[in-house]
């Protein structure tokens, strides 16, 4: 295979909503640069990126797939995202593998929404944003009209490199802005003389943007209204890198037109690994920044897994510095472990192409590491170097998950890792307070996802429910209470007899415990077994089957026998006395309460306000940020499994949310007793 110097290397990352053509762009590219022989089509399920079982069943990309071409001895390197908001993580994780974000966009549907998350992040990262308007052969397609959406709802302002010749079925070729030609599928050729003062218009807001970014090209054009061809190319490819300027193409991957030229732009204007070789890592926990080089220090990230059931794990990796080979160790900071490099190989969607080296700047797959993980670093051994990780959004929607067959038990955690590794949005872990095992994630489709994964690769069956809702008893009111344990049954009996006062802690306090026997009328050995028998109880709930918290209980007096008295007597007396005295202080549930920052443009916030409302919750203030609102609120979790829905309807899913554990406080009473009866329904069946 063909070895290319980090000069010669381009690295994209396509993001794009749900049926902007990422994935018909990708196959139309490899076939117009001769890497595949025909084009795969999405409704036969043989696309080259989308060649899981899964997203050949729902004719749709579901997880993030590479694939590579040689176009005019460049090699361009495509990491394909999928659209739908739930699997954003795949691209987020893989933003900081490639230096250029290509944000497809459909000319016929204005802004997508979907991907605000991760253009946010690529917004905030000095990195080449790149649009494609796509579908330009569309019916009511429009390319200014889709470049006006998108600088309205983010930060980027997309400057044309490349103009349409005609549009939907006359669309048949493009201008290339700089080198003011029309680019056909026959050839190159003059501008139309109807689009003559378009490109015009379009040159100039070109030079404009590049000269904003350098202050000797400013001089130079405020002064002579023109830069030369080389100052603004070289200006343009500056601008580019540093994410200041943002350039903007127009193609239909359906018929192919303007993909070449597409390409074109990619090798001459955007940034190579060796130009964007300094990078920000983190050593010793600080940032500080580190030159990419190909001789350099070994410097690696893991991007994506994917668990193929018969190869073993497949580690997307991206090389900054230095080179990986066969047999290379390395190390792993975040795991603080060691790995080895067995088979490699330079991956073509599900195609193989073996190598026994990726270089600096390139892209390549691992199979069966030991210890890696996604977002994982591979270092030097004895390094302390790291890639800055990238924020994960939190989750949106959360399932408990149990296998059907109670000898899947054994092997659902095993084959959940696996499926779960390869999204690192997706978490899986039990719930201490509700005893069930919760997964969590970024939509409904994604959790699907996950089950039919476990089916088809692993012979697992699961289901998913809602999760119960982890309340928590306490009361509000003090009583006492007295039990006597005692039980004749022939030779040794049973003896316990206990005294309590029982009262509120403040809140978070947790359980108290207080021993005031004095004169020896309970004698101290049985202490214990006392406050065993209240922290048992507790654990297991009073009035709904929940743990018990922020209550003192003193034990102020009690009696034994010498013979019948035991630890177990006590227990069952303890026990007893704080089920009694508890009923007896006003018990009531306290329910989890999350914050909320809700983001949703400004149109939205009336309906949104309205729903928080019918939900319970409390609007704890506001900020305007750009076109977008930042909404800060109270919620309970019982309102917050079927929110992410309801805000996607309402919003016409451009509203999104993060969220964080905030207190617990009281239920209201309509909702304990609905609780209640609920468990002491289950308690009899």
């Amino acid at each position: 295979m063909k070895e290319y110097d980090m000069k010669k290397i381009r690295n994209l990352l396509f993001i794009g909503a749900s049926g902007a053509g990422k994935t018909i762009l990708a196959e139309q590219i490899f076939h117009l640069t001769h890497s595949t022989t025909r084009m795969g089509k999405i409704d036969e399920g043989n696309t080259v990126m989308d060649f899981d079982p899964e997203e050949a069943a729902k004719k749709m990309s579901l997880g993030l797939s590479i694939g590579f071409v040689n176009h005019k001895d460049h090699k361009i390197n495509i990491l394909d995202a999928p659209g739908s908001p739930d699997f954003i993580g795949d691209a987020i994780v893989a933003i900081p593998a490639v230096e250029n974000a290509l944000i497809v966009a459909n000319a016929a549907g204005g802004f997508e929404v979907g991907m605000e998350l991760a253009i946010e992040q690529i917004e905030h990262r000095k990195m080449g944003k790149v649009i494609l308007v796509n579908r330009m052969d569309n019916e009511h397609a429009d390319y200014d009209k889709t470049l006006e959406a998108i600088a309205e709802n983010t930060g980027i302002k997309p400057i044309k490199l490349h103009i349409p010749i005609g549009k939907e079925g006359s669309f048949e070729g493009v201008v290339d802005v700089i080198r003011q030609k029309a680019i056909r599928p026959a050839g190159e050729a003059e501008v139309p003389a109807n689009l003559a003062d378009a490109v015009e218009e379009a040159r100039m807001h070109l030079m404009e943007a590049v000269a904003e970014t350098d202050e000797e090209l400013l001089n130079e054009f405020l002064e002579n209204m023109e830069l030369p061809e080389d100052k603004l190319i070289a200006g343009l490819k500056k601008g580019i890198a540093t994410g200041e300027v943002s350039p903007a193409f127009v193609c239909s991957a359906g018929t192919g037109v303007g993909v070449l030229a597409f390409l074109d732009g990619v090798i001459n204007y955007l940034p190579s690994p060796f130009e964007a070789s300094e990078i920000e890592v983190l050593a010793n926990d600080e940032k500080q920044s580190f030159v990419c080089k190909p001789d350099g220090e070994l410097l690696g990230y893991i991007f994506k897994l994917y668990a193929d059931p018969s190869m073993g794990d497949f580690a997307y990796v991206r090389m900054f510095s230095g080179s990986l080979k066969t047999g290379t160790e390395f190390y792993i900071p975040e795991k603080d472990a060691k790995d080895k490099c067995g088979n490699m190989y330079f991956l073509l969607g599900k195609n193989r192409n073996d190598c026994n080296e990726i270089k600096a700047g390139d892209v390549g797959a691992l199979v069966k590491l030991k210890n890696a993980k996604v977002m994982n670093s591979i270092v030097a051994l004895g390094s302390k170097m790291a890639i800055v990780p990238v924020e994960l959004p939190t989750a949106t929607s959360w399932q408990a998950l149990k296998a059907v067959n109670q000898s899947d038990e054994d092997k659902i955690g095993t084959a959940l890792q696996k499926v779960i590794g390869e999204d690192p949005t997706i978490r899986y872990e039990l719930n201490l307070e509700t005893h069930e095992n919760v997964l969590s994630g970024m939509g409904e489709q994604q959790l699907q996802l996950v089950l039919k994964k476990l089916k088809n690769r692993y012979k697992v069956d699961a289901v998913m429910k809602e999760p119960r809702i982890p309340y928590k008893e306490t009361i509000m009111g003090a009583a006492e209470s007295n039990y006597k344990h005692k039980k004749q049954s022939g030779g040794r009996g049973q003896y316990g007899d206990v005294y309590f006062r029982i009262k509120p802690t403040e809140r978070g306090e947790g359980f108290q415990f207080i021993n005031a026997i004095v004169g020896g009328v309970i004698p101290s050995n049985f202490i214990p077994a006392i406050e065993k028998g209240l922290v048992e109880t507790m654990e297991k709930g009073i009035i709904a089957g929940y743990q018990v918290v922020d209550v003192s209980v003193e034990v102020y007096y009690g009696s034994y026998h010498d013979v019948d008295s035991s630890e177990m007597a006590f227990k069952i007396a303890s026990s007893m006395a704080l089920k009694e005295g508890f009923k007896k202080c006003k018990p009531i549930l306290l329910e989890p309460i999350h914050e909320v920052v809700i983001i949703v443009p400004s149109e939205y916030m009336g309906d949104v306000m309205g729903d928080i409302s019918t939900r319970r919750g409390r609007i704890m203030g506001m900020e305007q940020r750009g076109k977008k609102q930042y909404l800060t609120a109270q919620m309970p979790v019982a309102e917050m499994f079927s929110y992410y829905p309801a805000l996607k309807s309402f919003t016409q899913g451009r509203g999104r949310f993060v969220q964080k554990f905030s207190h617990y406080e009281k239920v209201p009473d309509d909702i304990t007793q609905k609780v209640v009866a609920a468990w002491q329904d289950s308690e009899s069946n």
